[in-house]
């Protein structure tokens, strides 16, 4: 895509395994997805690494509950993630999230300037995937489950609101 989009994927993503795939390198290879309403599944299932075909497929799943609960399974790994080139594409494992702001462009008045801003990233340490494994992640509890900012910041929560100049909020 165009270069919003890929910085947009490269800071905005869910990612058991990302990964310079080839989907249509076999017939068996197939890319599915299922949502019923309590759970979101996508699974990645027999699917190949561009070029490098001979070292067999890969199958996982992201699920996303409804709860925000998220586990990524991990059925057929079959060569250690480290060995994965990242000379075509990034090789990564774990979620991040990112927001972009359009300001005016100081240079030109009717021009928008794109700003990405990532604001959280949990990346898994890829030498731990392997076949018949999985990863689990709970969400903490956010500012958003309350109604005021006063009883955000008198919360018991684990990490310190700070206000966001950009959003002109608090964080």
């Amino acid at each position: 895509g165009d270069v919003i989009h890929r910085m947009l994927t490269a800071t905005q993503y869910i990612a058991p395994l990302m990964a310079n795939f080839n989907p249509s390198f076999s017939r068996n290879s197939t890319v599915q997805y299922l949502d019923n309403g309590t759970v979101f599944v996508v699974q990645w299932d027999k699917v190949y690494l561009q070029g490098k075909e001979d070292v067999g497929s890969f199958t996982f799943q992201a699920a996303l509950h409804s709860s925000g609960r998220i586990v990524f399974g991990y059925k057929e790994i079959p060569v250690p993630v480290l060995q994965i080139s990242a000379s075509q594409h990034p090789v990564k494992a774990g979620l991040s999230d990112a927001f972009m702001v359009l300001n005016p462009s100081p240079d030109v008045p009717e021009s928008r300037r794109r700003t990405i801003y990532e604001y959280h990233r949990v990346e898994l340490d890829t030498s731990r995937i392997s076949s018949l494994s999985a990863v689990e992640f709970t969400p903490l509890p956010t500012c958003l489950q309350h109604q005021s900012c006063e009883r955000c910041l008198s919360s018991e929560l684990t990490f310190n609101c700070s206000w966001c100049h950009v959003l002109q909020r608090y964080l």
